[in-house]
């Protein structure tokens, strides 16, 4: 039997605990559809919907059909437009790629932008914090610490420069998300419970793990791959004890890959 295991909004989740961003931490606190409560917080119009009751930020169908349009049907294009950057921040787009992205002017993905930002402050303080020290030291870093060299983040051109200052704020993202996978990766291979149960790790795809074991076994090594997952750095000796949000993982197990997606 295979398990499938991989994070959910790994990325965002890290963006949230390195800037301390109030509202990303309680979108992920409180659940639900993380890009419906993007454009929540972006649309003051999508806002005073939920608020008089005429849609619903989510639904548990086990109770039936919802009593009013959820947030993501009758608001597909904002909360399209609130995904997009939900991504696109973590990677340094400028409102000039949002445009030609979205097909609008450069001063329509602007004020887009700037409603994005005005709901999470923090995320624009942590941005310029770290291309400050980017130009200072000529590095960035990973969340556990790793060093990433912007040789041209002083540069008189322009484009080198707008291409190190973005590499300088996605990294600790990306590479972080690469840190926890890596973590989670050698609690999960160190597991006398996991060895235990003839469960082997044979395959990692960006923020996915497949192992491979016994079926007779297979719920019980689940649960302590999830567990491998959500606390990949205790024990580890490296000084990350936690983060300030949770590690969501969506752990299934299957006779075949495609039967677990």
């Amino acid at each position: 039997m295979l398990i499938v295991a991989d994070y959910g909004q790994l990325e965002l989740r890290l963006l949230a605990h390195m800037a301390d961003c109030k509202s990303m931490l309680a979108a992920f606190r409180e659940g639900g559809c993380f890009h419906s409560r993007t454009a929540v917080g972006m649309f003051d119009y999508v806002k005073d919907a939920v608020e008089r009751g005429e849609v619903l930020l989510e639904w548990d169908f086990s109770k039936g059909q919802p009593t009013a349009p959820l947030v993501k049907d009758k608001f597909g294009a904002e909360r399209r437009k609130a995904k997009t950057l939900n991504f696109s921040i973590a990677y340094g787009k400028t409102p000039h790629g949002l445009s030609k992205d979205w097909g609008v002017s450069v001063k329509e993905a602007e004020a887009l932008l700037a409603a994005w930002y005005a709901d999470r402050p923090e995320v624009k303080i942590w941005q310029q914090r770290v291309i400050k020290e980017a130009k200072r030291t000529g590095a960035t870093r990973t969340l556990c610490g790793r060093y990433r060299k912007l040789n041209d983040i002083n540069s008189a051109s322009m484009g080198s420069r707008s291409h190190n200052e973005r590499a300088a704020i996605n990294t600790p993202i990306q590479g972080g998300a690469a840190d926890i996978v890596m973590l989670a990766m050698n609690k999960i291979n160190a597991s006398p419970k996991l060895k235990k149960l003839g469960f082997v790790l044979i395959l990692q795809i960006h923020d996915e793990v497949i192992l491979e074991g016994p079926e007779a076994h297979v719920k019980e090594a689940l649960a302590e791959v999830r567990r491998c997952m959500e606390q990949p750095w205790d024990g580890s000796g490296i000084g990350l004890t936690g983060l300030r949000v949770t590690l969501d993982v969506d752990a299934k197990y299957a006779k075949t890959w495609y039967g677990a997606k």
